[in-house]
């Protein structure tokens, strides 16, 4: 007898697993994007973020289907878009079992960084939620905006009120003005006036060498300004020395709590910024210039394209040599090579190291990052003098630092002050004083991440290098001023709760740590043994900065705070 063995037929034979895709979209696409098949270049995948932001844009959402019709469209599979869109804060992904938001839906943010929590952002956002109409309206949380001295802050569409109040957003959201507000820029010609582009045309022509460029920033010591502090001149110096091609990426994604100094910058004279960054291309020979900017900052965005096309338009930089990227709500981007991850198109989250970005950065080819600040001193440096430059500071310091001052002080704001200043002569020399009513009790050096240090420790130099022994990092100098009418609890729970959101979730001792010693902090009694254990397994375990520097405003309470802690009612032990 013969068995005749029956091979089922496949059900799926000859079909795409998973949802099928909508050929009208795919077809909506090529009309919103360009048509792939026409451009390649359409398709390359540093472009996905930039496509996801134009159908985002578009649509205000971004539906299955929709990333369904990208993922053919950039001949990408539909887990790494997925994946991406997913990452970033400010994609609204809509799945197939969900209604996207009502139209014409506003949507107001309301920022929930620690100065804002300060002035009031939590009861701002329970009033709106009380009052608007939902069916119209989201009232949704959001990180810090980098407008900390006007806080609290919202941002109704693309629109940020300042020192905001009920009266105010509901106004805005009444009189439907949805779109940034207008920057007053330095134009071209006023910063060609003023001698701006004299040194890029100098160093184009061969009139300024490298050699005598990275001499002149090491006499001023100039140093990253983005937190690491790593000299300049080291860094052209390390890039130069890798093979080509080279690339200089421009990290303008500042989204440390308190840090809003690189905006104030860029609103003012975009040009320095931007001759800056091309002196620093020149310098490592680089092939293209990028720029990557924080999505907070919509205004800026027009702003910089214009001040671009400027440049293009007057033939002092090449078309497209300036490639200008926007971010998408990733604290995690402020990490070098994170934000390099997100500029090829990725998740922002963290390389392992070595290689580092110097070596293998941006398309895997050297790569020299810098902060915005850092490049903007460099046409000032050259035209004033190194000296110009070095010969500020106090107490044996070198330079000037820019400080992002909030919290309980009179005149919060960016002020240029000697590197080496103390938090006591910085309130008193530059922000007119502390708040009406309030005493200094404590201070954020270097914004969330930087620690937190006593009243008592407020004549201590504020410069790189000066503020570790007290387990505390200048960083980019933000500045968060606390007084004895704050709540110590309330402050280290906004904290973490930040890092605990914002985490990337790569690695278990930063995305597990940071939401465990939140649950630790919420608890009616501290254990000190568990919380310094916790935070030395981060602090040694994390692969980048984000896990390393969580734990630090709470080594800095449990450090210097007992007493203050204690007469909230929070009973500390061990």
């Amino acid at each position: 007898m013969t068995v005749q063995t029956v091979i089922p037929k496949r059900r799926f034979r000859g079909k795409p697993r998973g949802r099928e895709l909508d050929p009208h979209l795919l077809e909506a696409l090529r009309e919103l994007l360009g048509d792939e098949r026409q451009d390649a270049t359409l398709r390359r995948r540093d472009l996905l973020i930039e496509h996801l932001h134009v159908i985002q844009d578009t649509r205000g959402h971004l539906l299955l289907a929709d990333l369904r019709a990208l993922a053919a469209y950039m001949n990408l599979p539909m887990a790494a878009v997925y994946e991406t869109a997913t990452f970033y804060a400010h994609f609204d992904v809509i799945h197939d079992d969900q209604l996207p938001p009502p139209a014409p839906a506003v949507t107001i943010r309301i920022c929930d960084s620690l100065t804002c929590q300060l002035a009031g952002a939590e009861a701002l956002k329970a009033q709106l939620e009380a009052s608007v109409d939902i069916e119209q309206v989201r009232v949704l949380r959001a990180p810090c905006m980098g407008r900390c001295d006007t806080a609290p802050v919202a941002e109704v569409g693309h629109y940020h009120v300042l020192f905001a109040t009920q009266e105010r957003i509901e106004s805005v959201v009444q009189n439907g003005h949805f779109h940034p507000a207008t920057v007053d820029w330095q134009r071209l010609d006023g910063y060609r006036h003023e001698g701006g582009f004299a040194l890029l045309q100098a160093c184009h022509n061969g009139e300024v060498t490298v050699e005598a460029l990275m001499e002149a920033m090491q006499q001023a010591n100039l140093r990253g300004l983005g937190g690491a502090g790593f000299p300049t001149f080291k860094k052209w110096y390390f890039v130069r020395q890798e093979a080509g091609p080279r690339y200089c990426a421009i990290n303008a994604d500042e989204g440390e709590p308190g840090t809003f100094k690189d905006r104030y910058y860029l609103e003012n004279s975009p040009h320095q910024f931007l001759e800056g960054a091309l002196v620093s291309a020149w310098a490592v020979e680089a092939e293209a210039l990028y720029i990557y900017l924080r999505d907070e900052y919509p205004a800026l965005h027009g702003v910089l394209r214009e001040a671009i096309g400027e440049l293009e338009a007057a033939g002092l930089v090449a078309p497209g040599y300036i490639v200008l990227r926007r971010g998408a709500g990733a604290y995690i981007c402020g990490e070098e090579s994170a934000m390099i991850e997100s500029l090829e198109g990725k998740p922002g989250k963290p390389r392992h190291r070595p290689p580092f970005v110097a070596q293998k950065g941006l398309f895997d080819q050297p790569t020299l990052v810098n902060n915005v600040e850092t490049v903007y001193w460099i046409p000032m440096i050259w035209q004033r003098g190194a000296e110009a430059f070095s010969s500020q500071g106090r107490q044996g310091r070198v330079g000037l630092r820019s400080f992002s001052v909030s919290g309980r002080v009179k005149q919060p704001g960016v002020y240029l002050a000697p590197a080496g200043i103390t938090l006591q002569e910085l309130i008193d020399e530059y922000c007119d004083g502390m708040a009406d009513g309030h005493r200094l009790a404590a201070y954020l050096p270097g914004g969330a991440s930087g620690g937190i240090l006593p009243a008592a420790k407020a004549d201590i130099p504020l410069d790189f290098d000066t503020l570790q022994e007290h387990g505390c990092f200048i960083g980019s100098a933000a500045v968060i001023v606390l007084s004895d009418q704050d709540d110590l609890r309330g402050v280290a729970t906004n904290l973490l709760a930040f890092f605990a959101d914002e985490s990337c979730g790569q690695c278990t001792p930063c995305r597990v740590g940071t939401e465990k010693m939140l649950t630790l902090l919420e608890r009616s009694e501290w254990d000190a043994g568990l919380m310094t254990q916790l935070s030395q397994v981060m602090i040694d375990a994390s692969i980048c900065g984000l896990g390393q520097a969580a734990p630090n405003p709470v080594l800095g309470l449990l450090k210097d705070f007992r007493g203050e802690l204690a007469a909230q009612n929070v009973i500390v032990k061990g």
